[in-house]
């Protein structure tokens, strides 16, 4: 039995240099993408339905992509040939995005950038995992978290850079300003450079050798699935009865989604307590359902932190530009003034972000990885709900610091906490499967959220916002639940 090197500051550094660049994508999406939307004509209750397809996309794939990468190894390695074919594919869908002349192809679009991405993504994760001996991974996770802040800011702020220098931030009815084009142009040739950096300045253990490290967990036994068909019909009654008070009630039609995946994910599960097949879908499956304790508690921080991350990147526009700047249209001077300032304030949470990948390993030293967590997720919760008292948009820039300590976080210490308790054979497909629990809350913010603020918040998209802060508190206090590795306070290597 071998123990796993301890790399050094640069070769974690190049490992992870990758990840600025699918950021840089990422960011340009968040940032943009309703923009696209309500330029090509969509209503602003529409909207969520319209991201649908971005959290559907790393449902389905995340896993799939976990399950092959544990499995493949060819001249490029283990995960590396994954993060090629995703950041080709990402980059023609930022090239052509800003040219969609209709609103249903630039929702396909989003669905080929998101799909990708996720395909670039995933290994990522695991990669850290499978690189870096324990006591290394807050710190890598922590430099992922980093690239992540850098490259977000750059692209979130881009529009409004490039308007500064005069290019064209108005453009006739149904058309996309060419802040935003170029913006686009400029974020697909960052992703593939970025990746390539990695792709081409890093290299892998072989299969054999990734598993005699002593620092990895013993592989688990499999888990007894011919109980399952019990959550499966708890399951498939709560869908069929969001069903009927879709029908009752006349629900928007976005809770569909909800109602549907709700009754598909109950007849696999009963069906994963029959079958005797062994193909990839009843191992995903049965690695959902038997999954550690650990991930079972962080699943319940994920679905809070990432239903508030949704609700912002979906509302920050609609809501800063209507409350703030008191505006509705979109073809308005005031409506993109607004809206280019909103990726002015995603930019700075990226920042402080990045900021605040350097202090976490401090944070995590001193307290250990969920008290640092828990602290993270309320500044950021506070951040967010200080939207319904602040009328200056350059105060928001203050509320940002909040958001970027708690998406550095969350982008972060989960992994960090996850990686610990997951063997080396199957750190990818847990890793995907772990995403369930970033994509399930971004359906049902999709879902759902339209919803909300018709019923309880009078078509007011700040309180989408407001809510967001609520879950990132909530996130917070469930952090505590979860069981903490002893090897997360050893000390951290240094830059």
């Amino acid at each position: 039995m071998n123990t796993k090197p301890t790399l050094s500051f640069w070769q974690i550094w190049n490992m992870c240099f990758g990840f600025l660049g699918i950021q840089f994508g990422f960011a340009l999406q968040n940032a943009n993408v309703s923009r696209i939307f309500q330029t090509l004509g969509a209503d602003v209750n529409d909207i969520p339905a319209l991201w649908i397809a971005a959290p559907l996309t790393g449902l389905i794939v995340q896993p799939i992509i976990g399950h092959f990468s544990d499995r493949t190894w060819n001249r490029l390695g283990r995960r590396r040939p994954y993060f090629l074919v995703g950041a080709i594919f990402a980059s023609l869908a930022l090239l052509w995005m800003p040219n969609a002349p209709v609103l249903w192809m630039a929702a396909g679009l989003l669905w080929i950038l998101d799909a990708s991405i996720n395909v670039s993504m995933e290994p990522f994760r695991a990669f850290v995992g499978d690189q870096l001996p324990t006591q290394q991974r807050p710190t890598g996770y922590a430099m992922q978290s980093f690239f992540i802040g850098i490259g977000a800011v750059v692209a979130s702020a881009l529009p409004w850079l490039l308007a500064r220098f005069g290019v064209a931030n108005v453009a006739p009815h149904g058309g996309i300003p060419d802040t935003v084009k170029y913006a686009f142009y400029a974020g697909g040739a960052v992703l593939l450079g970025a990746v390539l950096w990695t792709i081409l300045s890093t290299r892998e253990y072989p299969p054999a050798q990734l598993q005699s490290f002593t620092d990895d967990v013993a592989q688990q036994p499999a888990a007894d699935t011919s109980r399952a068909w019990r959550l499966g019909v708890v399951l498939l009654l709560v869908g069929i009865a969001v069903l009927f008070a879709i029908r009752h009630f006349a629900l928007e039609k976005e809770v569909y989604v909800l109602a549907g995946g709700l009754i598909v994910s109950g007849l696999l599960f009963a069906w994963l307590s029959r079958t005797r097949s062994s193909g990839m879908l009843r191992e995903v499956m049965a690695d959902l359902y038997g999954m550690p304790t650990s991930m079972r508690r962080l699943a319940w921080v994920q679905l809070f932190s990432w239903f508030a991350l949704f609700a912002m990147w979906i509302y920050t526009t609609s809501g800063v530009t209507q409350t703030i700047y008191g505006t509705t249209d979109v073809g308005s001077a005031l409506y993109n003034e607004g809206a280019n300032w909103v990726g002015v304030l995603f930019a700075a949470y990226n920042g402080f972000a990045a900021v605040a990948a350097v202090v976490i390993p401090l944070m995590v030293r001193r307290w250990g990885i969920r008290i640092s967590h828990l602290i993270n997720l309320c500044l950021g919760g506070a951040g967010l709900l200080s939207f319904l008292y602040i009328r200056d948009p350059q105060w928001l820039l203050a509320s940002m610091v909040g958001v970027g300590f708690a998406w550095a976080s969350i982008l972060s210490l989960p992994y960090a906490l996850l990686s610990d308790n997951l063997p080396a054979a199957k750190m990818g497909v847990y890793m995907g499967i772990f995403n369930f629990f970033i994509v399930i809350p971004q359906l049902l913010a999709a879902s759902v959220l339209g919803l909300l603020l018709r019923l309880c918040f009078h078509n007011q998209p700040i309180w989408a916002l407001a809510l967001g802060g609520v879950c990132l508190l909530i996130a917070g206090l469930f952090t505590l639940r979860v069981h903490e590795p002893e090897a997360s306070t050893e000390p951290l290597p240094a830059g």
